[in-house]
């Protein structure tokens, strides 16, 4: 009978301490590529990480379930990608594993005083969750791994002043092949969030005849992101793609129009109404709609 293995988390901060975990040298105290195949036996572990990861995954993901793929192009090449504060990883079982795959690591320090670092935050995807990661195709995953190894040959090289620029650079333009690659991805899901919008639509029907306004306020985008099981800048990414519009925007102008509706009743007030979409003060209601709608509540109900 196999013994119960205490689960932990533990804090890895540099890269040092991820390469020191593996077992692996640290050529450069800021960034390093890892081609996981040379990596002896691990067992799975929890970690919270002080830096960035960018995993290219040569073994089918856990969510293949869950989307369906139709492609089987798609099917064992994943990128999964993971930010500074967030935990990673799995409860250990007990029983070792083989990793295989590269791996990018860099810490922030790395993008201070570059252009990637004045706009590393539009990189949305380090905050999806993992079973929101990106499917490459064979060629696509040639692409990433040029990337890799064009950062892997600077890390190796003669270190002269300007290599931590020209690092940076390569590693924005993997992410920027990466973003590339998610509007692709979008596309080949487009039935995936074709569904997941009319769950949307659905979800923000419900609300608003409900009692939740009254008991949470007006919805929010975390609030809708969790009901749908996914994550919050995964599920804006998507609404933007979709419509056009931010998902913050979204659900205002479902709120505006199911204002429209409640404006129709004479015996409401426009606070009678503020407060049944969630609103804690009518004038923050009034002034969301004029810049919605382009009138007033009350000019709205006059005309």
């Amino acid at each position: 009978m196999k013994s119960t293995v205490m689960e932990k988390i533990i804090k890895l901060n540099t890269i040092k301490d991820y390469n020191d975990f593996l077992g692996i040298e640290t050529p450069h105290p800021l960034v390093s590529v890892i081609d996981a195949s040379k990596i002896k036996p691990l067992h799975h572990v929890c970690k919270n990480i002080g830096f960035y990861v960018i995993y290219l995954k040569d073994i089918k993901c856990a969510d293949v379930i869950k989307y369906g793929r139709k492609f089987y192009d798609f099917q064992e090449e994943t990128l999964v990608f993971a930010a500074p504060g967030q935990i990673i990883g799995n409860d250990d079982t007990g029983e070792s594993f083989q990793p295989k795959g590269w791996w990018l690591t860099f810490q922030p320090e790395l993008l201070h005083g570059t252009p990637l670092g004045r706009h590393m935050q539009d990189y949305t995807f380090f905050s999806y969750a993992v079973n929101e990661a990106l499917h490459l195709s064979k060629q696509e995953r040639q692409t990433v791994i040029d990337c890799m190894m064009k950062i892997d040959e600077e890390i190796k090289g003669a270190t002269d002043k300007h290599s931590r620029l020209i690092i940076a650079s390569a590693i924005e333009l993997l992410l920027n092949y990466c973003i590339r690659f998610y509007d692709r991805q979008f596309i080949t899901r487009k039935k995936e969030n074709k569904d997941a919008l009319s769950s949307f639509e659905a979800l923000l029907n419900d609300y608003f005849t409900s009692d939740k306004p009254s008991k949470f306020g007006t919805p929010t985008v975390a609030y809708c992101a969790d009901q749908l099981h996914l994550s919050a800048n995964y599920f804006g990414d998507m609404i933007k793609k979709e419509t056009g519009s931010s998902a913050q925007e979204y659900i205002l102008t479902k709120t505006m129009d199911t204002a429209k509706e409640l404006l129709a009743d004479p015996n409401k007030s426009v606070s009678d109404v503020a407060y049944a979409l969630g609103y804690q003060y009518p004038q923050y209601f009034s002034k969301a709609f004029k810049r919605i709608i382009g009138c007033s509540p009350n000019e709205y109900r006059t005309s």
